[in-house]
């Protein structure tokens, strides 16, 4: 679990609060500290479920009777269709129907838990299970900061969110597409994205999808990081890899998911919704569908590989029935995360969802609801493996250099919230009232003197002084205070050591991969 000691307020030895440069110092000693990071969170918290046994077999069944009579379209990939005929499906050109079970039956070699792991081994995560992992955002074709406002995202930019994840104490998971660097050609940015990766981070990260050449090139990377061999006993990389719902599977994604699997890498089969457009308006029918979407891409994954690890994902969002635009931090997305958790539970797989999500333009308090309600539901519901954790703004259009730190902020929050009560003999704190008897006050008692360190999360962008002194050094808002934190962290930021022979070779490959062709926009 997480250790919070320098993460709280820390009362003055008489019991007032430390003075301005004290607090000031011990926050800068906390930044200064790069790349320290904390462990991924093993929840000690009752699960929030949603659905009664009754209600998981409904859906179950709903979705089988999906797959057997609609059936899933496996596009523009032969060998997926070579695949599942001989698997026992029903194909019909592109149309694939699986019998009653089978598909359920397929993804029963999908492990219940594996370990990605880092070239730190102290940075490796274990995903499944009572584990929660954050990695940042991912997508986002456009940055956003408070100095520059909006514009494309750059190469230098995505260098400086992987930074930004490397140094947070909260962010388990160095992440992919951090954001989209459109100043590169599109065949070539996947090289720079992974170099970047695994040279400014050693957090674990994810591979590029957008090509079959793209996943392998990924893989050889990988091999040249941690060695052939291992990778081929063990995992190094998480990938995601996206329906084109409703009950569509392309090439493009199957090339991918078939090149990681083959190479006993994991995939995240996600079902991509917004529940009324490309789904039904109600959850339950949702829920129907992300299951017979995930079975359907797991199956695949497991005849190219049986145990491949598989990460049963789903990002499920509403749409606002007047402009057509997508909504986010709503009670109908809240629920079909409790409910596609505990689908995942029941087909023993770990489960991705989630994160810091909402529509807002700017890092304002819509951004701040909207991600709450998104970011607590993860928590509570289970979720293994929570992508777009820090930085999401604009329905993940833009990654916000401001949100990124103060989503960080929420994020060790959820780390203290996930211990759940100490009932230890100190946490029911018997000896102070036995110390401090009614009418006295437990500011200067022993149980708190030995426990104030750890005893609260302390927020390092939060202002909870008096408004006097808030006047007194600005007048400023947390997104001014974010501002000048991102930009103190990456002046702070130092690189993590590399085998020199190893990052030679990387770059050398690089190098190589990219004089093999032509630059390119697609």
């Amino acid at each position: 679990m997480s250790d919070t000691t320098d993460l709280t307020f820390t009362p003055a030895a008489d019991g007032g609060r430390e003075p301005r440069r004290g607090r000031e110092a011990r926050r800068t000693a906390r930044m200064a500290r790069s790349g320290v990071s904390v462990p991924y969170i093993t929840r000690n918290i009752p699960l929030m479920e949603v659905l009664s046994e009754e209600g998981l077999a409904l859906i179950e069944r709903n979705a089988e009777t999906l797959l057997q009579d609609v059936g899933i379209e496996f596009r523009d990939h032969p060998r997926s269709l070579v695949l599942l005929k001989a698997a026992g499906c029903d194909v019909d050109g592109t149309r694939v129907r699986f019998p009653r079970g089978l598909a359920k039956a397929l993804c029963a070699t999908v492990p219940s838990q594996y370990t990605q792991h880092a070239r730190n081994p102290e940075r490796s995560v274990v995903i499944g299970g009572k584990n929660t992992v954050f990695a940042p955002n991912y997508g986002s074709p456009f940055v956003h900061d408070i100095d520059n406002g909006r514009r494309y995202g750059t190469i230098e930019d995505f260098r400086n969110f992987v930074k930004l994840a490397y140094m947070s104490p909260f962010i388990h998971h160095s992440g992919g597409t951090v954001c989209e660097p459109v100043d590169l050609p599109v065949n070539k940015r996947h090289l720079d994205m992974l170099y970047a990766h695994m040279r400014l981070s050693d957090k674990p990260y994810m591979g590029s999808v957008t090509a079959a050449e793209r996943a392998a090139d990924t893989v050889a990377m990988s091999e040249i990081l941690f060695g052939k061999d291992f990778i081929q006993s063990n995992t190094v990389c998480t990938s995601l890899i996206n329906a084109s719902s409703p009950m569509l599977w392309d090439g493009t994604m199957l090339g991918a998911a078939e090149v990681y699997a083959a190479n006993n890498q994991a995939c995240i089969i996600t079902p991509f919704i917004l529940s009324g457009a490309m789904s039904p308006v109600t959850i339950a029918g949702t829920l129907t569908q992300v299951l017979a979407e995930v079975l359907a891409g797991a199956a695949f994954t497991q005849l190219v590989r049986p145990g491949a690890p598989v990460i049963f994902g789903t990002f499920v969002s509403t749409l606002s029935m007047q402009s057509g635009a997508p909504t986010f931090g709503t009670p109908e997305a809240a629920l079909a995360i409790y409910g596609a958790a505990q689908l995942a539970r029941r087909m023993k797989m770990p489960f991705r969802s989630g994160g810091s999500l909402c529509a807002s333009k700017i890092p304002d308090a819509q951004a701040a609801y909207e991600s709450a309600q998104t970011l607590i539901p993860t928590l509570l519901a289970g979720t293994n493996f929570v992508l777009h954790s820090a930085g999401w703004i604009e329905g993940g259009l833009s990654a916000s250099y401001e949100k990124f730190v103060m989503d960080f902020d929420q994020l060790g929050a959820m780390h203290v919230m996930a211990k759940g009560i100490d009932l230890s003999e100190n946490g029911q704190a018997m000896d102070a009232y036995k110390e401090v008897g009614p009418g006295g006050h437990f500011l200067g008692c022993s149980h708190t003197q030995a426990n104030f360190e750890g005893a609260f999360y302390r927020s390092s962008l939060a202002d909870n002084n008096s408004v006097e002194q808030w006047v007194a050094e600005g007048s400023q808002d947390m997104t001014r205070r974010a501002n000048a934190q991102w930009k103190k962290m990456l002046a702070e930021y130092e690189a993590p050591a590399i085998d020199p022979a190893i990052d030679e070779a990387l770059q050398a490959f690089v190098a190589e991969k990219k004089a093999s062709m032509p630059d390119a926009s697609h």
